[in-house]
């Protein structure tokens, strides 16, 4: 940075190089140099000095304040209302990323910086600023969501909890009061704090080992039994892998699961090497022009 000597790594070299062209679009620049400890203290240096280009001066009700360009709405807005995005400082009105952040959400995606080309995801703590508070908590459990693999995902078996959770973090909540915790099959919920089955999804049957409990309670609990039934009348299918149910809206009967597992939607066997394992028909005519229509 400072022009003294070529950095040897590529990656510094690039960055460097990126440096170096920032300067030119400067009328005045002064490398300074600042400990690791400090880098907070950069970053907001480099947030205001950035705010300080782009605002201006205003007369108002309430005295003097500042305006500043929201670059989605083209609105001039009130610089106390523009969101700062962390790591990359583009700054858009709470408006603007209020709506951005509840697409991404409706979509069950992370939201991200809106400028083009920009990565930067948008931190859930900093979304406090402009967004309620149960979509923030939905935003927190997508990412939790996003974070676990589908087959490492379990969920407390209290209806009222329904915590999502993964088996190594539950697992070892649970070491801290169940040394056999591994062995028994029992998992404390880290929310709840109450005891469930993870082989058999109900509250712990402390009592009785598994088999003994299915054994003594063959029929599947109400909510399942339900469930058993409108998947039975609307045609669903069971992933036999990781359990979620899917629905076939349109298409052909190859289906892979958001857990990797490809099967035939007709009668669940297993696809090997992208072929089918069984004779079924790979699709249906009519099934396939309805999914084209909708498209159109």
């Amino acid at each position: 940075i400072s022009g003294r000597q070529q950095p040897g790594q590529s990656k510094l070299g690039t960055k460097v190089n990126e440096v170096s062209l920032l300067q030119k679009r400067f009328t005045y620049f002064q490398p300074s140099f600042a400990a690791r400890n400090d880098m907070s203290f950069v970053f907001k240096l480099a947030r205001d000095a950035i705010v300080s280009q782009i605002t201006w001066p205003v007369e108002t009700s309430n005295g003097k304040g500042l305006k500043e360009t929201c670059m989605i709405c083209f609105e001039d807005t009130d610089a106390t209302q523009m969101f700062t995005v962390d790591g990359c400082f583009h700054r858009y009105c709470f408006s603007c990323m209020k709506q951005h952040v509840e697409v991404k959400l409706l979509n069950a995606m992370v939201a991200s910086c809106p400028h083009e080309g920009c990565n930067t995801e948008v931190t859930i703590d900093s979304c406090g600023k402009f967004l309620d508070p149960k979509l923030v908590e939905i935003m927190s459990n997508r990412k939790k969501e996003a974070s676990i693999a589908v087959s490492e995902k379990v969920y407390c078996a209290f209806p009222r909890c329904s915590s999502l959770m993964s088996k190594s973090e539950v697992l070892q909540y649970t070491r801290t009061v169940m040394l056999v915790a591994e062995q028994s099959g029992a998992r404390k919920c880290v929310k709840c704090h109450r005891f469930f089955c993870i082989y058999c999804k109900v509250p712990w049957h402390f009592d009785m080992t598994c088999i003994d409990y299915k054994r003594l309670n063959p029929h599947p609990a109400r909510e399942d039994a339900m469930l058993n039934t409108l998947a039975t009348k609307k045609r669903w299918r069971e992933c036999i892998k990781c359990k979620h149910v899917i629905e076939l809206a349109g298409g052909c009967y190859h289906i892979t699961c958001r857990c990797g597992f490809e099967f035939c939607y007709t009668c669940g066997a297993e696809w090997r090497n992208k072929k089918p394992t069984c004779s079924c028909p790979i699709w249906d005519e009519p099934n396939i022009i309805h999914n084209r229509q909708r498209r159109q």
